[in-house]
């Protein structure tokens, strides 16, 4: 079974998810992991390890990805594909809560002020590199694969682009939601159909915290 570089990578990076949190990445993180410039360059090398025989997709499933063989060990090329970044580790402190689901109404200035805890974690696994972990309450962005009681990375910034997962601030409530930016609007997308969307207000108080890069998934 001959893989390109890109293909060895993407197959580390799926057996690697899989034995740290018990599911495979989704086509938007691998995507952010290996520097690709879009979901469809992801869905593109995941056709070919299919091809290959290397995994097996589940359609209609989220993240339905199944290995059919023993992932090799990253070769050098594959590891300079993803910045040669595996063996660093970053120490990230845990700032409380943010909402997948109705905004908290906790603050956002005292959950960003201090840190609950903090966790070592491979710097692989997310992209951009975080500053800092928020625990996820509410399950709106189920279908992005970010669930209740999962920590998400937030790589800290005041800017982002429609279509990205951000971290928000609206009237010193928290959420994480996908960014919509539309002529005359702005709006913050559930990906949980039960969920309505939430439209920000002329007047509101709202900013973007930072941009959502990745998540771990505690045992639970």
């Amino acid at each position: 079974m001959k893989l390109t570089a890109t293909q060895h990578a993407v197959l580390a990076l799926i057996a690697e998810r899989i034995e740290a949190e018990g599911m495979p990445p989704s086509q938007t993180e691998i995507a952010r992991a290996l520097g690709f410039s879009s979901v469809r360059a992801a869905q593109y090398h995941l056709e070919a390890l299919e091809a290959a025989g290397a995994i097996e997709r589940v359609r209609g499933r989220a993240r339905g990805i199944r290995l059919l063989v023993q992932a090799p060990a990253p070769r050098q090329d594959s590891l300079d594909l993803a910045g040669d970044l595996a063996s660093q580790a970053l120490r990230l402190p845990v700032l409380g809560q943010v909402a997948a689901g109705l905004p908290i109404g906790a603050g956002a200035p005292d959950v960003l002020a201090a840190a609950e805890d903090h966790v070592v974690l491979d710097r692989v696994l997310f992209s951009p590199a975080p500053d800092y972990l928020l625990k996820v309450k509410g399950d709106s962005m189920r279908d992005e694969g970010i669930f209740d009681g999962d920590l998400i990375g937030v790589h800290r910034t005041p800017q982002a682009r429609s279509g990205e997962i951000v971290v928000a601030r609206i009237d010193d409530e928290i959420t994480v939601k996908l960014l919509r930016i539309g002529k005359d609007r702005i709006r913050l997308l559930p990906r949980n159909p039960d969920f309505a969307p939430i439209e920000v207000q002329p007047g509101q108080d709202f900013a973007i915290e930072g941009l959502y890069c990745g998540l771990v998934r505690p045992n639970r």
